[in-house]
């Protein structure tokens, strides 16, 4: 049977399998946002279906989780761009703090689903599919931010020399990657920068740093400070209240 062209409009039955694999992935996502891990079974449950039904739109209940998780790194990276091109005035420094605090403001207020993209489950981003796709486009709004303060600023970087020789292979393939190409040092520096980043919104979604701190925005904000200084962005940085 030929199938319809991008000028042709949906059949009715076509239209149907479409909000009906749709309505899987929003039920899907609701059983594991809500903690009880995901069993076709329970997807079925909810949507009336019968599990077996289910297989005739994901083969696999990984094949599911992958395109829940594609979903929400698409949800989050519509975020993290509407922020960053929002940002005024529109350089890369300040567009690049804006992603930062949005990426942090999504977390906080998507618990769950930021446990699923960088928890266990996020691993199924690493598999070719759906979800690798949108997991580059979410490490592309910072990547080309990074690069472009690069070409603007030329912030002090390493020499590859410097750099450790087992530690500059691996950053080398993962550079080549990645959607810019940038120097080994600046990959060194923007690394260190995203673990900083990425691991202080970690400790605080999952409770880590509740032995000191009752809120870990003044720290979060301290840290965007001096990421402003190795990036050489100090002079754009301006607290959350008056961004």
């Amino acid at each position: 049977m030929a199938q319809p062209t991008a000028d042709e409009p949906l059949s009715r039955r076509d239209r149907a399998r479409v909000e009906t694999f749709a309505e899987i992935k929003r039920t899907a996502r609701r059983v594991l946002v809500g903690g009880e891990g995901l069993a076709l079974r329970a997807v079925a449950r909810e949507m009336g279906m019968t599990a077996p039904a289910l297989y005739r739109y994901f083969a696999s209940r990984e094949e599911l989780v992958e395109h829940v998780v594609a979903d929400l790194y698409d949800e989050l990276c519509d975020e993290l761009e509407s922020a960053r091109d929002a940002a005024r005035p529109a350089v890369p420094g300040v567009q690049l703090l804006a992603a930062c605090r949005e990426f942090r403001r999504w977390a906080t207020t998507h618990v769950p689903e930021f446990g699923l993209l960088f928890g266990s489950a996020g691993d199924v981003a690493e598999i070719e599919g759906p979800a690798e796709v949108a997991g580059q486009r979410f490490g592309a709004v910072f990547a080309t931010l990074v690069a472009q303060i690069w070409l603007d600023r030329r912030f002090p970087v390493p020499a590859e020399e410097e750099i450790d020789p087992a530690l500059a292979e691996q950053l080398r393939e993962w550079g080549a990657h990645i959607p810019v190409q940038l120097p080994l040092g600046v990959l060194r520096v923007f690394l260190s920068c995203w673990v900083r980043l990425y691991g202080l919104i970690c400790m605080e979604i999952f409770g880590h740093l509740k032995f000191a701190l009752a809120d870990a925005g003044p720290l979060f904000e301290d840290e965007l400070r001096r990421l402003g200084d190795l990036l050489g962005i100090a002079d754009q940085y301006v607290s959350a209240d008056r961004a």
